[in-house]
């Protein structure tokens, strides 16, 4: 049996630190969104189609056309499946494919661009998948060069993209420094070599650090890494190793999620063996163990699954209040409607949220009639930006000033969650928040759980008879 301890983070707000109670963590480990949107994307509906983004669209020309833009690119090709992956994606190994797919995505950056009609700078752009160093030189050439013509970049513009290792080499890198790009994400996951094996990974410690030292040198001003807890033959040693190698990388971002097992879902996890999986406790003293690790080489708790350096972009947006989450996690740019291209992409444009169709064919034959590849959504009412407002600063703040939320909504906070108040009583009781007559805080022991915090405040969770399984909180 694996002992637990108890680990603490330093946070931006010193007073504040990240404390792991494993007895609370088993407690209030329950399923439940992560809060990428609220609300969440599975009260998504059909009855938003084309027309809905398009009046998004236009109300945005009409009432807020130079505010910034965030922009995101679905690149779904991959040349190798890897096991736990839930995204969407295409496995294959025709680069011909690519090519197709980039002309229909210049198709789409067209008409949503024409309907804007906007001289907004852009602020950031994230290209996600997938696996976007997927494409051809010529055809990311093609991908920025269409973005770039379609919407004016700010000159401090974030732009970053995801990258395997096992597939760029310095080169690739220094070519992608060119095309603007200045942050970049690498997948690690694990470097134990049987749990690589496991989830059909193999990528070696080299590959990694010559991607990072290669962004470094090129440009790049910030390096997040990826890692996950829970894999199948993973053991806290085995971890631990990985995190003292990750740790020497010196990125300045660590993303480190929890996997969640859920083949029903998923088909590529059905290849994943249930008896290889870490059991509970031990992936408990992961958890707890890389707490402890990266609070000692120095790495802040931003929040759910994210570390960075107290320099770092993220970091310094937490200590200004200024963090913000969309569909890629934590983001620097609270102001921004994100506007989001290709299969399966998300975007959110003023009280919309927008989800494309999930198939190439489809997506395909939508930009055939020149409609927009827009499959589902939903436009938000008073009390979704209410509670989206709630959500969102626990999430990112870890507090929330009632009279804040009062001024803005027009509200008296104590009646209208009156419900949601007497529900976190025992939250309270187990010293996961504080409640006083102004505020609500998530305490240091709280901040892992704070997804159980928010939940409290969701109406359609509450609501919901029967629905979508989530992962767990941790």
């Amino acid at each position: 049996m694996t002992t637990l301890k108890s680990g603490v983070l330093a946070t931006p707000q010193a007073a504040a630190p990240l404390a792991f109670d494993p007895d609370l963590v088993r407690k209030y480990d329950h399923a439940g969104p992560r809060y990428t949107s609220y609300p969440t994307a599975d009260r998504f509906h059909e009855a938003f189609g084309p027309a809905d983004y398009v009046q998004a669209l236009i109300t945005r020309r009409e009432t807020r056309p130079h505010d910034p833009l965030s922009l995101y690119v679905h690149v779904p090709f991959c040349n190798t499946l890897c096991f736990y992956c839930a995204c969407n994606k295409v496995i294959t190994k025709d680069h011909g494919r690519s090519a197709k797919y980039i002309r229909y995505v210049a198709r789409e950056i067209d008409i949503v661009s024409s309907i804007l009609e906007s001289d907004a700078p852009v602020a950031q752009l994230h290209l996600g998948g997938g696996t976007p160093t997927f494409l051809a030189r010529d055809e990311m050439s093609s991908l920025i060069g269409h973005l770039r013509g379609a919407f004016p970049f700010a000159p401090d513009a974030e732009v970053s993209i995801e990258v395997d290792p096992r597939k760029v080499d310095a080169a690739t890198i220094a070519f992608l420094g060119s095309l603007g790009f200045n942050r970049i994400s690498v997948g690690v996951q694990d470097f134990d070599p049987d749990v690589q094996k496991a989830v059909n990974r193999i990528q070696s410690e080299d590959e990694t650090r010559t991607v990072i030292e290669s962004a470094r040198a090129n440009g790049f001003v910030s390096v997040n890494t990826d890692l996950i807890y829970g894999l199948p033959k993973q053991t806290v040693a085995g971890f631990s190793r990985t995190l003292d190698r990750v740790i020497a990388l010196s990125p300045d971002r660590i993303a480190l999620y929890s996997y969640a097992h859920v083949p029903h879902l998923f088909k590529p996890q059905r290849r994943i063996l249930l008896e290889e999986l870490p059991p509970p406790a031990d992936k408990l003293a992961i958890l707890s163990l890389a707490i402890e690790k990266l609070g000692a080489a120095g790495y802040v708790y931003i929040g759910m699954d994210h570390f960075a350096k107290p320099g770092d972009e993220l970091a310094r947006a937490q200590a200004d209040r200024k963090l913000h989450r969309n569909f890629q996690g934590y983001s620097t740019k609270p102001d921004c409607d994100l506007l989001a291209f290709g299969i399966s992409a998300i975007g959110k444009v003023g009280a919309a949220y927008t989800a494309n169709v999930k198939t190439l064919d489809d997506y395909y034959a939508r930009l055939d009639a020149q409609t927009l590849p827009v499959m589902r959504g939903v436009t938000l009412d008073a009390d979704d930006l209410l509670r989206r407002d709630v959500i969102q600063k626990l999430m990112c703040n870890f507090d929330l000033d009632f009279g804040e939320v009062e001024r803005a909504h027009g509200i008296r906070f104590a009646e209208t969650f009156a419900p949601e108040l007497a529900a976190l009583a025992p939250l309270a009781a187990d010293g996961l928040v504080e409640i006083d007559a102004n505020a609500i805080r998530v305490t240091a022991r709280g901040r892992l759980l704070v997804r159980t915090v928010a939940m409290t405040f969701d109406r359609y969770l509450r609501e919901r008879r029967q629905g979508p399984q989530y992962s767990k909180v941790i």
